[in-house]
């Protein structure tokens, strides 16, 4: 069903539609490009503080002439699965993700970088470094969740085989946060709000931050990626949907307190300074200078590396990945 707005919810988006320009005149003049060939978007509810460009987009796309907005609350560990299933139209989610996916053979379709970084590395307090993680014991959702897929890599990256040197301890739907602070596990790889808990609860020490330290600094994190055919049956709509969530960054850039209120308020997260700590951390303003096809060309790499995936770089991005869109708007909305 279509979400319903509050009236404290209906003005902040407002007054978020209006910081980026979209609340004057018709959305088909606001929006230009053609006709639409859809007014109907599903998205991803998801309670990841990272996502916020999602999760107030809403006023944005009504702004580019959608009507029927929905958003669908996350399904399990994987957003490409939820949009081959038909669940959603678009999600964000770490590019190794949708690496993976798309080397699974699933009918998705990358179109955007939105933000750099967003996890950061917990290890109990013994531990130092993340070549301490040889044999110690990690937890994750899931195998082939994102932080599972990220922390392969991370391991690989400082000599560790994330196979047969790290036990993976799964514990879905227990967040995997929760064993660390019960001292069951002795890493975990977490996003915001996550991150912004452990640190207030005093819990381990960080050896890693991905919007920091390199080479994880230097590449998109969070991809946009579509039902391949809606963004192939529907280019006009897509381009629109791009074009809002790109502006929806620019916000969290720009307006992080009214951001924060706005999920807080929307339901996508619980702590108003949680959800400002972190978007406040986040490099929502680089988006314009990352290249999103290097970023999967990079995740491939290193995914087929540690055999975690068989395509290589040139065919994931040949099979899964369109950045028409994305390369128009970074000339279109100029800062």
């Amino acid at each position: 069903m279509p979400t319903t707005q509050t009236r404290r919810r209906f003005l902040t988006m407002t007054a978020l539609a209006g910081a980026a320009g979209l609340v004057h005149g018709p959305p088909a003049l606001a929006a230009g490009g053609g006709s639409l060939e859809t007014t109907t978007v599903r998205l991803e509810k998801d309670s990841a503080v990272c996502a916020a460009p999602v999760s107030i987009v809403e006023e944005l796309l009504r702004a580019e002439g959608f009507t029927d907005i929905r958003y669908v609350p996350a399904q399990g560990t994987n957003t490409p699965d939820a949009i081959v299933s038909g669940a959603i139209d678009f999600g964000t989610n770490m590019g190794a993700v949708h690496v993976a996916a798309i080397d699974r053979g699933l009918a998705i379709t990358a179109v955007a970088g939105v933000h750099v970084g967003c996890w950061e590395l917990f290890v109990k307090s013994e531990l130092h470094r993340v070549t301490d993680l040889k044999s110690k014991t990690v937890g994750i959702r899931a195998l082939g969740s994102a932080e599972h897929l990220f922390l392969s890599i991370i391991a690989a990256n400082v000599g560790i085989d994330p196979g047969r040197d790290i036990r993976w301890v799964t514990s879905d739907p227990v967040p995997p946060k929760q064993l660390l602070t019960e001292g069951k596990i002795d890493a975990v790889l977490c996003f915001p709000p996550g991150a912004q808990e452990l640190r207030a609860q005093g819990v381990g020490r960080v050896v890693l931050n991905s919007s920091l330290d390199r080479p994880w600094s230097q590449y998109f994190c969070c991809i946009l990626a579509g039902d391949r055919n809606y963004v192939r049956n529907y280019p006009v709509a897509t381009k629109r949907v791009v074009r809002a969530i790109l502006k929806a960054t620019d916000l969290c850039a720009t307006e992080p307190e009214r951001v924060a209120r706005q999920i807080v308020d929307g339901g996508f997260t619980s702590r108003y300074d949680y959800a400002l700590q972190a978007l406040r951390e986040l490099p929502y303003d680089k988006w314009r200078e990352y290249d999103a096809e290097d970023t999967m060309r990079f995740y491939a790499l290193r995914l087929h590396e540690v055999g975690l995936i068989k395509s290589s770089p040139q065919k994931i991005i040949a099979d899964g990945t369109d950045w028409r869109f994305f390369n128009e708007l970074k000339r279109e909305l100029k800062a």
